[in-house]
């Protein structure tokens, strides 16, 4: 039964990739070679820009800050949350602070159909986090707020590190439990 399965996808996606081919040797067939060109190779010098909310402490270091940013539009969900985290590293370009560690990154992410959004860091986010509560307090919710703000699909965000259960950032605030908006600062 299974490999008559995969005998019936075969063929599907041989049959799929034969009438593009062919369709794009036909007069007027431009979309068809757009579509294999695509397949090929994206051509990154005309994608979509996009505008973002990224969330990063004040210049006082008691409260978030927006900072609205144009970056490249990507169209699965990992691309997006890794470079929304990316720019949350980087760092505000009007006066605020940073509140994730250099070297932080996203390992992998996960949203369930109930919006649960699973997002796997790099160990860098914990072990090189220095600060107090109110840092800590912040840098979760610089994360958990620029998700929010920007993936209107995300209900609740659950935090964890190299992909183990993450209880505490620096012992100040619980991980261990998802994060909703009203959770936030």
């Amino acid at each position: 039964m299974r490999g008559r399965t995969l005998l019936v996808v075969g063929l599907a996606v041989a049959v799929l990739a034969c009438s593009i081919i062919f369709s794009s040797c036909r007069p007027g067939g431009r979309e068809a070679r757009e579509s294999v060109e695509t397949m090929a190779g994206r051509d990154t010098t005309r994608e979509a820009a996009l505008m973002v909310r990224l969330y990063f402490a004040s210049p006082g270091g008691d409260s978030l800050a927006g900072e609205t940013r144009e970056l490249a539009s990507r169209p699965g969900l990992h691309e997006r949350v890794e470079g929304l985290v990316r720019e949350l590293v980087r760092g505000s370009r009007n006066g605020g602070v940073a509140l994730l560690a250099p070297g932080t990154a996203v390992r992998h992410v996960y949203l369930d159909h109930r919006g649960l959004m699973t997002l796997d860091l790099t160990p860098a986010f914990r072990d090189r986090f220095r600060g107090g509560s109110t840092a800590e307090y912040l840098a979760v919710g610089s994360l958990a707020r620029t998700l929010f703000a920007n993936l209107p699909e995300v209900r609740r965000v659950r935090l964890t590190c190299a992909g183990g259960p993450l209880a505490t950032l620096r012992g100040h605030i619980a991980c261990d439990q998802p994060f909703d908006r009203s959770d936030l600062p």
